[in-house]
């Protein structure tokens, strides 16, 4: 949240925070993709995250960040898209993988990072940002933030905007379905919080469980975030005028 909200590694508070998982995840040997299961080889949502919000606080040139995201770009499934290691499928879920590369300094990217995005954005517009499997997935139309490992189709615009594919004719359900949302008074509103609790799906949470939803403004009301990233996605599709 606070690499989204524009801190670098210039406030000593984010270098120390920074450089400690660096330390403990990042030396030669060392689990970097990080993994929250003991002896397993990365895991896209944590290590993707992780990496999006180092490069953005000013780690990009660090090893460990140059290896994971070599990682990353590694891991993509055949179809462009990604997903845990056990998968031959990528699955829009599995963001993290393509919002970490979007983050790389485009002068800076290798001929695999440039393709890896591409195949990785293809991958995104093929779905549409919204449609995978039978049904419709209720959470992937509900605004988050934060959104953690939770994908959205707003999310999506965010990252296949800031790529520069605002002008592709994909994006068109995606686009509708943002204006459908905007308030009365021209804002938008967040829907849900993070985790999204919806116990009818009984995918990430049993009922036994104790969990303390994390929110920074309230939900169903008009939302700082949601208005002006859903903004930004407008304009960067050309939607709105500057």
């Amino acid at each position: 949240m606070l690499a989204d909200l524009g801190m670098t590694r210039t406030d000593p508070r984010i270098r120390k925070a920074a450089e400690l998982i660096l330390d403990r995840y990042g030396k030669d040997g060392a689990r970097f993709p990080l993994d929250y299961r003991p002896h397993r080889g990365g895991e896209i949502c944590v290590t993707g995250m992780i990496t999006r919000a180092l490069i953005q606080f000013g780690y990009f040139d660090h090893p460990a960040v140059q290896r994971t995201i070599d990682w990353i770009v590694r891991t993509q499934k055949s179809d462009g898209g990604w997903n845990h290691e056990t998968s031959r499928r990528g699955t829009l879920d599995a963001w993290e993988g393509l919002a970490a590369l979007a983050e790389t300094p485009e002068k800076e990217r290798t001929e695999s990072m440039v393709r890896s995005i591409e195949r990785g954005a293809e991958f995104f517009l093929r779905h549409h940002l919204m449609h995978e499997g039978r049904y419709p997935y209720a959470p992937w139309f509900r605004i988050h933030y934060p959104n953690h490992n939770y994908y959205d189709v707003l999310l999506g615009l965010r990252v296949l905007t800031r790529l520069g594919y605002g002008e592709d004719r994909r994006l068109g359900p995606a686009l509708e379905w943002l204006e459908r949302k905007r308030l009365s008074g021209g804002q938008w509103a967040l829907d849900s919080s993070a985790p999204d609790l919806d116990h009818t799906l009984a995918l990430y949470y049993y009922e036994r469980e104790t969990v303390h939803p994390l929110l920074l403004e309230p939900l169903h009301g008009p939302s700082q975030w949601a208005t002006v990233e859903a903004l930004s996605v407008l304009r960067l599709a050309h939607k709105l005028e500057r």
